[in-house]
């Protein structure tokens, strides 16, 4: 067996209607990440706030490797602003968070939707402002822990929507 290198792998480059809005995410590795993981799922674009650290962080420059020029992004100052930007745009505002109205990831039916944003709250805090989200989504977990970190729960968000959404688009 013979391990791959980039050079190797020929993905399915694809672009979904997926937006990422990080409200709150303070550690340079969790942008960095959010960059990795983005990319990797075909992401459409991120949304900072100002307050998160920026691009010439070296942290976030070397967790994101290259992918910050490969992965439309913007900074914004007017959390409220942006929500009704995006509410007016038709997209759907999935809040990735455990309240007592999520629906299981599994079930959620991503296909219904044409335009998606994924909120990630701080992983101290969750979601500051609720007041925008259509629906939120959790992810059963089996040990004693009741949460994982926003990034991995990302990862796990952009696998389910994408497979979801990939799959739908086949049968066409």
């Amino acid at each position: 067996m013979k391990q791959l290198t980039h050079d190797d792998v020929k993905n399915n480059q694809r672009e979904f209607p997926i937006t990422i809005v990080c409200d709150a995410i303070r550690t340079p590795e969790n942008i960095g990440m959010c960059f990795r993981i983005s990319e990797s799922f075909g992401v459409e674009k991120i949304y900072f706030h100002e307050n998160s650290p920026n691009i010439e962080n070296k942290i976030v420059k070397k967790t994101a490797r290259n992918t910050i020029q490969q992965t439309s992004h913007c900074v914004y100052s007017d959390f409220e602003k942006l929500m009704k930007q995006l509410k007016k745009e038709d997209n759907l505002i999935i809040g990735i968070e455990i309240t007592d109205q999520s629906i299981n990831i599994q079930d959620f039916n991503f296909t219904n939707h044409e335009k998606i944003v994924l909120l990630l709250g701080s992983e101290r805090n969750g979601i500051k402002n609720t007041n925008f989200i259509d629906a939120t989504i959790a992810i059963p977990m089996f040990g004693r822990n009741s949460s994982m970190n926003v990034i991995h729960s990302l990862a796990i968000t952009l696998y389910e929507v994408t497979n979801q959404i990939g799959t739908e688009n086949k049968r066409v």
